[in-house]
């Protein structure tokens, strides 16, 4: 198994689309990326002053999908154009984001990044930053979409979300 760290917003939203995906093994929410002290809380987090993004970790099988196109997944998967936000979700916690775990993922993800800048209208934001300390988040927050699918953000943000991935990437899904 390898590991693919990333952040594109609310980390349920995120869960949930890699969740999918043929070929990962799990999915575990979380934060990184701060410099306050100690273990943060989502509390914390959400207020922005820990400097954390929320996150998830990937574990994925690369036999059977390549850090390429759960990369490219990602970028598709949110909006790599708008700094700090993600819909109606604002602040630095909400940050598009790709933390690499070696030189080889840096590589990768910073081709892709620009590979498809030409099909964004506006510059694509997505930091690239070596992985810090990753910080499981609370249970109540891991699988959340699974468990939750008929509360009001599910159905608004994450079901459409879905849908999306599964005429972008059909060939990709579980």
């Amino acid at each position: 198994m390898e590991l693919m760290t990333v952040g594109g917003g609310c980390f349920w939203c995120i869960e949930a689309v890699f969740d999918q995906v043929k070929g990962v093994e799990k999915v575990v929410s979380g934060y990184t990326g701060g410099t306050a002290p100690g273990r943060p809380t989502y509390r914390e987090v959400c207020s922005g002053l820990t400097g954390h993004a929320e996150v998830v970790q990937v574990s994925f099988d690369p036999e059977v999908i390549s850090y390429e196109d759960l990369v490219v997944i990602f970028m598709t998967s949110h909006d790599p154009t708008t700094l700090n936000r993600q819909g109606a979700d604002v602040g630095t916690q909400y940050r598009s984001v790709i933390y690499y775990h070696n030189e080889a993922q840096k590589e990768i993800s910073e081709t892709i990044v620009k590979e498809m800048s030409p099909y964004y209208t506006n510059p694509i934001v997505t930091e690239i930053s070596p992985l810090q300390t990753f910080y499981e988040a609370e249970e109540d927050h891991q699988d959340y979409y699974a468990n939750n699918q008929t509360a009001g953000y599910c159905t608004a943000v994450i079901t459409p979300k879905l849908a999306r991935l599964r005429k972008m990437h059909s060939d990709k899904l579980k």
